[in-house]
């Protein structure tokens, strides 16, 4: 199966502190790997290293075979390619939704204003958002807010789409139907990386799990080893924690 991504000994450092320390894996055609862990244990710095908006001190990462920490073309054109939903919206708060999601495929792809509205509005149908498209951030809730920013990144057609804790910011009540909608385009094949917290997505949907603390990935596997039987002392407590902190029920609720 194809590569889409490759991250190879990565390391990054700010300052003395050492946030990534040699940090490898793939992520194959149509896979969905979640990444979680504690605070602080270098899982948003990884989706910022693997994007280059934070460039490693050393190793690399390469989209299907280039290196994009060596790239000897346009970096900007081959980051376009990589979605990116943040724990915040950074939604264009003067955009009306349709605008918010077109507004890449204009001026990054180069359509027309007609071809990225044909293409925006197919996005917004994909995330339920289609008859919000024109209402501004303000007019919309969190959740609306966050499935139009996952409906940017499926405007731009990218390889593979990094969530960096896309829930967090969210009241509870509104994370199922980010979280749905994230589970509809897993579904149609999207190569996901997704940073969460959110164990029943995790269960319902990804291929592997990767769990790190401290700058490193101290254990990797399906759900059902995660879920059933792990095997580092880190994992084993991090997980009982969510247990305790969500209830068991929550916890091993999937999503249907």
């Amino acid at each position: 199966m194809t590569n889409v991504i490759e991250v190879c000994d990565v390391w990054k450092a700010y300052d003395k502190l050492e946030v990534l320390k040699g940090i490898s894996f793939n992520v194959s055609e149509g896979e969905v790997k979640v990444v979680f862990g504690p605070s602080g244990s270098g899982k948003s710095t990884l989706l910022r290293v693997i994007n280059m908006l934070t460039p490693p001190d050393k190793g690399e990462v390469f989209l299907r075979g280039e290196s994009l920490t060596k790239a000897k073309g346009d970096l900007s054109t081959m980051r376009s390619r990589i979605g990116f939903v943040f724990q915040q919206f950074n939604l264009f708060t003067h955009l009306k939704a349709i605008d918010n999601v077109s507004i890449g495929p204009r001026l990054v792809l180069g359509m027309t204003k007609e071809e990225a509205h044909e293409v925006a509005h197919r996005a917004l149908e994909k995330v339920r958002m289609a008859d919000w498209s024109h209402h501004y951030p303000a007019e919309l809730s969190g959740g609306q807010q966050q499935r139009i920013g996952i409906a940017r990144s499926i405007a731009m057609n990218p390889d593979v789409i990094l969530f960096d804790e896309p829930t967090s910011a969210l009241d509870p009540e509104l994370i199922g139907e980010v979280l749905q909608v994230m589970l509809d385009i897993a579904k149609e094949g999207t190569t996901m990386i997704v940073v969460t917290h959110e164990m029943g997505f995790a269960r319902a949907v990804s291929d592997e799990m990767i769990f790190m603390d401290g700058g490193v990935i101290v254990e990797t596997g399906t759900p059902q080893h995660f879920f059933q039987n792990p095997q580092s002392k880190r994992a084993i407590d991090f997980l009982h924690k969510l247990e305790v902190l969500y209830g068991q029920a929550e916890f091993q609720n999937e999503i249907i």
